[in-house]
């Protein structure tokens, strides 16, 4: 029973980490507004420390990058749902398992919103994201706390799963 449950907390973080990063994807894709103003205002702050060439390259690709990561992150995260399919099809025998693609997963998710959460906090981007008059009312920093905090859950509790089935 123990087992099933963390299976289903393992899988309900899965799909809310999978859902923000997917769901943004547009946004960091197109050069969407919102996102033009939050990499151009953490941009210009690393401009600031960092030289213009680091943060120069953070304003023009930086919401690519992001993206990327949380792509492959949604796709390391729900994988073994394609796996299972394909064993089921028996289009394939063996695959990794569950644990230590959530595993992995969480701690990519985690590192990436590590780095939301320090620019929400450091930057002057702020709690608050406030583009053209309109607030996100902080919900893109609650989201990210939310899946740092989650996602190093997943970690820890699939490595635990990992430790427990190597003894």
């Amino acid at each position: 029973m123990k087992d099933r449950i963390v299976n289903i907390i393992s899988w309900l973080i899965v799909l809310w980490t999978a859902k923000v990063f997917l769901f943004s994807l547009p946004y960091k894709f197109t050069d969407h507004p919102d996102t033009l103003h939050i990499f151009g205002t953490i941009g210009e702050w690393m401009k600031g420390f960092l030289g213009d060439g680091i943060g120069g390259w953070f304003v023009n690709y930086g919401a690519y990058a992001v993206g990327t990561v949380e792509l492959i992150t949604s796709i390391v995260l729900l994988s073994p749902l394609v796996f299972l399919l394909l064993k089921k099809a028996g289009a394939i025998s063996t695959a990794p398992p569950q644990y230590f693609l959530h595993g992995l997963g969480g701690l990519m998710a985690s590192g990436v919103m590590a780095g939301a959460v320090f620019f929400h906090l450091f930057s002057p981007l702020g709690i608050e994201v406030i583009h053209e008059g309109n607030s996100d009312n902080g919900s893109l920093f609650y989201a990210a706390v939310s899946i740092l905090v989650l996602g190093g859950c997943l970690f820890t509790t699939n490595l635990y799963i990992w430790k427990s089935s190597k003894s």
